[in-house]
């Protein structure tokens, strides 16, 4: 499966943008879709997930509050809503697809099979 990434850009703080991504293949409802974003000199950090079927989504602390992750079955999409955008959040954002994982691991990368190329978003200050 392919996972195209868009929607980043250059906004300024407290701005808001809206990435989405968009599997080439069906998206099952046992799947897991996750964000992740990596800052240059930083690991690779989680930063929300969607378990597909349900609905139920997670978060990291920093983002809580700020961003919305979603789907749209009918469109096998997935979103990502940021708000209150900081410099902070300056990243390459990456989505990625989970086919198996257990609830407790999906915050880990190893958790997922297959990667986007990545979109970058700079907030400026």
């Amino acid at each position: 499966v392919q996972l195209q990434a868009s929607g980043g850009g250059l906004v300024q703080a407290g701005g808001s943008l809206r990435l989405s991504c968009a599997p080439s293949e069906r998206t099952f409802s046992n799947y897991i879709m996750g964000w992740f974003r990596q800052a240059p000199g930083k690991e690779r950090e989680f930063v929300a997930a969607i378990r597909w079927g349900s609905a139920i989504t997670f978060y990291a602390d920093s983002v809580k509050g700020r961003f919305t992750i979603s789907r749209d079955n009918a469109k096998n999409t997935m979103y990502l809503q940021m708000n209150s955008l900081k410099p902070e959040d300056t990243a390459v954002y990456y989505c990625a697809q989970a086919r198996s994982a257990i609830q407790s691991t999906i915050r880990t990368s190893y958790a997922y099979d297959y990667w986007g190329q990545g979109t970058q978003v700079t907030v400026s200050s």
